[in-house]
């Protein structure tokens, strides 16, 4: 964890590399065969694969057909992964070892909890936050996943409500009968954790905003407006997510937009997020490449990884952050090469170009990163080939995006949707990879 302390310096709030990218970038293209890489000649592959769950690996909770017959060749007899898995998904209604379970009964191999990354997953390194009085946001048991992160002050909604009785009101059958009910004072709140969409919004929009505008004390009168507000981290920006259903589904990104809305149209002030997390965040790509690393020794590979391939459905999700994130690989290793060379031009200026003026990168650090990033789009999710055509001007992109689906804060870069390849299902996307490596996979 250490090392991701370091790497969190370097980086420093690069989520708003997202807003603020000013770097030049060619298209991702499919590379040709000739340029197929060898992994083989070190003794063992060298790389690793990032898998999406929601629309690669299952719909809501049936397995996508190709998915079991993907991971049985992606495991030895012993059950041994033949190389680095992670899963990285923006879900975020559970712990990391029930989501393990899961996987292990829908893709019929074993799946450790180490395996998982969920949208909350780097809030364990927002350490500032962790003894301060939170409110936390979503559904499922997001107590038990606040402790787990090490947030040891926490306050959910229900027990806000529960203390404030008179603040949820917009349901009738929910409001307090007869007498007026007592309050119960509870600490100030610091700050305000979105993990998820909950599951009554209004109560949630509610009470969340309430906390705004008191400076953290929703029993108190609003006299003046406090602004800038307390800390808001929100966790998976998904505006849609696919479910069983044949279309897809409102996800938190969604509930986000509604919060920001309310909040603009209460105060005429822009809600301000701390940080956000989740794909496509280079700060979720970062922790997830520290898992990939983990996975390597797991498997007793003595050389790092040195290409990862991100495997998603979610054009604004998944194939945005993997190539957001090898276009921070790249930087890096600008960086790196300059300060070798020790006078070609200044790094710490170029990264912060990479971040934004207003961003502090601190020291590169000597973790050897992967070379590089590749994004691979699936059909079997949010993005349909039958329904969307990817387009053949590089600066256009794919039809679900021409109206930009993405967050408030990104700035939105039609390059980076483009995937380097597109294939039908996880299992050609396993067998692609595995031919571009020069790897057997059976």
């Amino acid at each position: 964890m250490a090392k991701f302390f370091t790497r969190l310096n370097f980086i420093k709030l690069g989520w708003r590399f997202l807003s603020t990218s000013s770097l030049g970038r060619s298209p991702v293209h499919v590379p040709p065969a000739s340029q197929r890489f060898y992994s083989s000649v070190i003794g063992h592959p060298s790389f690793g694969l990032l898998f999406d769950i929601d629309g690669v690996l299952v719909r809501g909770r049936t397995p996508i057909p190709a998915a079991k017959q993907c991971f049985r060749n992606l495991v030895d007899r012993d059950g041994k992964y033949k190389v680095p898995v992670v899963f990285v998904t923006n879900a975020g209604n559970c712990v990391r070892q029930t989501k393990a379970e899961q996987l292990s009964h829908l893709l019929e191999v074993e799946v450790s909890p180490d395996q998982v990354m969920l949208s909350h997953s780097p809030l364990r390194v927002f350490s500032q936050f962790h003894d301060k009085c939170v409110l936390v946001s979503g559904q499922g048991p997001i107590l038990e996943v606040a402790n787990n992160l090490g947030f040891q002050n926490v306050v959910t909604i229900d027990m806000l409500r529960e203390s404030y009785p008179l603040l949820d009101v917009v349901d009738h059958h929910r409001r307090p009968k007869n007498s007026v009910p007592q309050t119960r004072d509870l600490p100030p709140i610091e700050a305000v954790i979105l993990f998820g969409e909950p599951i009554r919004w209004e109560t949630n929009l509610q009470l969340i905003v309430d906390v705004l505008l008191t400076n953290g004390k929703p029993g108190n009168t609003v006299t003046s407006l406090q602004y800038p507000h307390i800390p808001v981290l929100a966790c998976n920006m998904d505006l849609l997510w696919m479910a069983e259903a044949k279309n897809p589904r409102f996800g938190h990104g969604m509930f986000l937009v509604c919060l920001e809305s309310i909040y603009k149209k209460v105060t005429g002030r822009e809600l301000k997020y701390e940080a956000l997390i989740g794909k496509p965040s280079v700060v979720t790509y970062n922790y997830a490449e520290l898992l990939i690393r983990k996975q390597a020794e797991t498997l007793g590979w003595t050389s790092p990884v040195e290409r990862l391939y991100a495997i998603g459905d979610n054009p604004m999700a998944d194939i945005y952050g993997a190539n957001l994130y090898n276009r921070y690989l790249k930087a890096s290793r600008r960086v790196r090469a300059q300060m070798q060379a020790q006078g070609g031009g200044n790094p710490r200026q170029e990264m912060d170009e990479v971040a934004g003026p207003d961003v502090a990168m601190g020291d590169v650090g000597d973790d050897p990163l992967p070379v590089g990033c590749s994004s691979i789009l699936v059909c079997t999710g949010v993005y349909n080939r039958d329904q969307q055509d990817l387009p053949p001007d590089p600066d256009e992109t794919v039809t679900e995006q021409r109206i930009f689906h993405g967050h408030r804060d990104f700035r939105f870069d039609p390059s980076l949707t483009q995937p380097s390849f597109v294939v039908q299902d996880v299992r050609e996307a396993v067998e692609l990879v595995f031919q571009q490596e020069s790897c057997p996979l059976d």
